[in-house]
């Protein structure tokens, strides 16, 4: 009974693809850069940027969001690139890494409004 968002990693085409099944189980998709294939790597919140250009003029069923590296530099880039209406962020408005910054909140939520 609760809302899904299902997180996509994406670095290539086929993975873009793989959106597909989860249209009927997930309420949103989140795209998110694919986290490097390293120990240290995180599921999440590593400040990757992937190739926005592969979700760009996507149509899914379901409404989704754009994530990976997102920052108050290239915000605008993205959402211009992907067709993104909705985004999500975390490295790229923290202070240090697990450390998020007010200010830079503020600001990111801002320039997102302005878009």
């Amino acid at each position: 009974g609760l809302p899904v968002i299902k997180a996509i990693a994406i670095s290539e085409p086929a993975d873009v693809a793989r959106a597909a099944e989860y249209e009927a189980s997930a309420d949103w998709l989140l795209f998110d850069a694919k986290p490097p294939k390293a120990d240290q790597a995180l599921p999440g919140g590593n400040g990757l940027v992937f190739d926005w250009k592969l979700i760009a003029g996507c149509r899914w069923t379901r409404p989704w969001m754009l994530s990976g590296g997102l920052n108050i530099d290239n915000l605008a880039e993205g959402v211009r690139i992907s067709g993104a209406r909705a985004v999500d962020v975390s490295s790229g408005v923290e202070s240090e890494p697990g450390r998020k910054d007010t200010t830079k909140v503020r600001a990111f939520v801002a320039a997102a409004k302005r878009l």
